[in-house]
């Protein structure tokens, strides 16, 4: 494979057939990723549109500028990526059954975004735009909202998240029982069951 190559579409990489090289500015369009280890690459200022990343590793990868649209991860793992730094223009991005832990999505516009089954762990999600996200079935053990907008997401299903709703936007968000009297917290109530 050519290495200075900066233009992929419609490829598959498998494992350790990702390109080397400088990556920041590459543009992958409606290409497949499988067991891909990313970890510790830069990919500030690449470009992936319509692409499925399946069981990929992208701990510690550096992602300022970089573009996602209408790309899906499927049981990837995240680990200290700060996802807030993305680019927002025409963000579009579904996670399912994906591993997030210690990521910062702070001040990120992520509308109708899909975190379906995902683990999502010690994660920041403060002054982010969450409406109409779907956290349905997510394990939110330690993430923290705080100036949240979460207006109309579903967290049908989530279980350990802590939401202050005086400090987030909720309005018809979605919610089950018997999670959901975990919004209660904050105001010190003692439910008896």
């Amino acid at each position: 494979m050519d290495t200075s190559e900066t233009v992929f579409e419609g490829r598959t990489f498998k494992g350790a057939m990702f390109p080397a090289g400088d990556l920041t500015k590459a543009e992958f369009t409606a290409c497949v990723f499988k067991g891909c280890d990313l970890s510790g690459r830069k990919l500030s200022g690449a470009s992936f549109i319509g692409c499925r990343f399946v069981d990929c590793n992208f701990s510690n990868v550096k992602v300022a500028g970089c573009s996602f649209q209408q790309a899906v991860f499927e049981e990837c793992k995240f680990v200290g990526v700060v996802l807030g730094a993305v680019n927002p223009f025409l963000l579009g991005w579904r996670f399912e059954k994906c591993r997030i832990d210690l990521c910062d999505c702070s001040g990120l516009k992520m509308k109708r975004s899909s975190f379906g089954e995902c683990v999502i762990s010690r994660t920041e999600f403060v002054n982010a735009d969450l409406s109409e996200a779907d956290f349905s079935g997510a394990d939110l053990d330690q993430c923290r909202f705080q100036n949240t907008v979460l207006e109309k997401a579903d967290f049908t299903g989530a279980r350990r998240y802590y939401i202050d709703p005086a400090q987030n936007r909720l309005a018809q968000a979605k919610f089950s029982t018997p999670d959901v009297l975990a919004l209660l917290t904050p105001f010190g109530i003692v439910i008896d069951a």
